[in-house]
């Protein structure tokens, strides 16, 4: 990366000349948004992916329920976008019912294997030559989640059958879709590195037909996929999680080494959970509570309600400086006690305490903070792709879901369509006492998450914002340009980001330099040199701030309001 100190000139150049010709002239709302709001009345779907968000539309309008949009663009989605999820990797949800006015949340993330021992794992890594979990291959590989957690979600909201659902993504990995730009870009990228990883397995015969990863524009066809996806719609989750899509994964597994046993599958649930949140300036901001690191963003907006945000301004180098440093507080909790909660207890009610996050706040200086140690919140207790969907009745979906890291680990099946995540690559192995050491049949620390938001009782927002790490600071950001700066939910997206890098984590045991900062364009160079000032790292950002998709609800006039950034390829659209 370059400092931004030595090429500051350059960059306000840059973003002079991108503002004088890149960026057309809007006549109302901030010159910045790329568009204007999408407005409907009965149904609305925010994807990644075009054609995956029509296939949504087409199931709303076919008399299937916001669930039934949502599975079948996830469905698309991994097809479309096999960069950033597909089912072989896990799935979050936070469903809004009108019905029974309630926020459900459902953690659709699977564990390690059953048969792999911490010392096994150990003695494997020693003969790589490495001490962490590497992120490809067969041991990063944990148990899919994402096909329980569908059907989950489509026993308790589904109103059309699962092979319906399935039916338009089963019809586009036959006849092949044309491949997006940006997603033709990552595309390329995760072939490359299998290419040079040359894993066992079918990943480069089935994303890479005749040699190389199919470019934009070109039509890319996964009839395996399309087989794949006929046997969930016909003979339900048991097929993949009892029968034989588990009898191939298993055979497999055993036969290049891998883990993955049938019985790993015979044995995996998704889990209802009760969504959790903290009260901002009078919003109810949702999220789930661990494995996933939703509550970090809620961490955040505690020790950040205390600041008057609004007239600071807009990335100002006041509220930049701020919103850093209150991230970096949450993430040293986060690398600490975010982990399955079946295997540890998390002070959940002391980490989003109002009086935690001022004993929290009060570590915060002028200057950039190297280092902070987690908190002590017991109290008296002791890519990735988002797509969200609202149908007629009110109901409302927020949906995560993920491989982890790009194509995830490179490990296809033959036969299957599918890569699987490499999730397993996030346990921790320096600390066998930490709450996120590794462990047979546990459930690694996600990084998806998905978001929602109340205003007086009544469903706000349903919103999510893609991207690793990103994923909590991009929440809080959403949340502080509509709610302290009055965005739209489109400006809200299109505004330009910041990301914090650096943090301790589960392959950076401590910060101790204070990390850096990365930065979007549109960031004035005036608040770059501010923040610089106050001792920050900061650097150019090269991609990489996350994806947003959303749905309002205006309850006056009975609509939704979507938004879809342009950071990705997809859009937002209702009826």
């Amino acid at each position: 990366m370059i400092s931004l100190r030595f090429v500051a000139p350059l960059a306000l150049g840059l973003t002079a000349t991108l503002a004088a010709f890149g960026q057309p002239d809007r006549i109302n709302g901030r010159a910045f948004a790329t568009r204007s709001e999408v407005i409907a009345q009965h149904g609305m779907a925010a994807t990644s992916h075009p054609l995956a968000t029509q296939i949504a539309l087409d199931v709303l309008k076919a008399g299937g329920s916001a669930v039934d949009a949502a599975i079948a663009a996830n469905a698309a989605l991994g097809l479309m976008e096999p960069t950033g999820n597909g089912i072989g990797g896990d799935l979050f949800a936070l469903v809004w019912s009108e019905r029974d006015q309630k926020l459900y949340g459902l953690n659709g993330s699977g564990r390690s294997p059953l048969g792999l021992s911490a010392d096994q794992l150990r003695t494997d890594l020693q003969k790589l030559g490495r001490t962490t979990i590497p992120p490809r291959g067969l041991l990063p590989i944990s148990v899919p989640g994402t096909v329980d957690a569908w059907f989950e979600l489509h026993a308790k909201f589904g109103k059309l059958p699962m092979h319906a659902v399935l039916a338009p993504t089963i019809r586009y990995a036959r006849e092949g879709f044309p491949v997006t730009e940006y997603i033709g870009y990552l595309w390329g990228i995760g072939v490359r590195n299998a290419q040079n990883d040359k894993l066992p397995g079918a990943f480069l015969a089935t994303f890479a037909p005749g040699g190389q990863a199919p470019r934009k524009g070109e039509l890319f066809r996964n009839p395996d996929l399309a087989n794949t996806l006929e046997q969930l719609g016909t003979g339900g989750r048991g097929v993949f999680y009892r029968g034989a899509i588990a009898e191939q994964i298993d055979a497999f597994m055993r036969e290049h080494g891998g883990y993955l046993r049938k019985v790993d599958f015979e044995q995996h649930t998704s889990t209802w959970v009760d969504p959790v949140s903290v009260n901002y300036r009078g919003y109810e901001v949702f999220e789930l509570p661990p494995n996933g690191q939703g509550i970090a963003a809620l961490q955040m907006l505690n020790i950040l309600e205390a600041y008057d945000l609004k007239s600071m301004g807009y990335n100002s180098p006041e509220a930049l400086h701020l919103m850093i440093e209150a991230k970096k507080l949450a993430f040293e909790d986060r690398a600490k006690f975010y982990a399955d909660p079946e295997f540890s207890k998390i002070p959940l009610r002391g980490l989003l305490s109002k009086e935690y996050a001022a004993t929290r706040r009060a570590l915060i200086g002028q200057r950039a903070g190297r280092s902070y140690d987690a908190g002590n919140p017991a109290l008296q207790d002791g890519d990735t792709i988002y797509l969200t969907t609202a149908d007629a009745e009110g109901n409302l979906v927020s949906l995560i879901q993920s491989n982890y890291r790009g194509m995830g680990s490179g490990i296809v099946v033959p036969g299957l369509g599918f890569g699987f995540q490499d999730r397993g690559e996030m346990f921790t192995l320096h600390d066998p006492a930490h709450a996120n050491a590794y462990a047979p049949g546990k459930r690694p620390f996600h990084t998806i998450i998905p978001a929602f938001i109340m205003k007086d009782g009544k469903p706000w927002l349903s919103f999510g914002l893609m991207g690793g790490a990103m994923q909590p600071q991009g929440h809080v950001q959403i949340v502080c340009n509509l709610i302290d700066w009055g965005m739209n939910v489109q400006e809200a997206g299109d505004a330009a980001r910041w990301q914090h890098e650096g943090s301790s984590d589960y392959d950076n045991p401590r910060m101790t330099d204070g990390g850096y900062v990365e930065v979007e364009s549109g960031v004035p160079y005036e608040t770059v040199r501010a923040l610089q000032q106050r001792g920050h790292q900061v650097r150019i950002g090269n991609g990489g701030f996350g994806g947003y998709q959303a749905i309002q609800r205006d309850h006056t006039n009975r609509t939704f309001i979507g938004a879809s950034e342009s950071r990705k390829d997809g859009h937002a659209a209702g009826y």
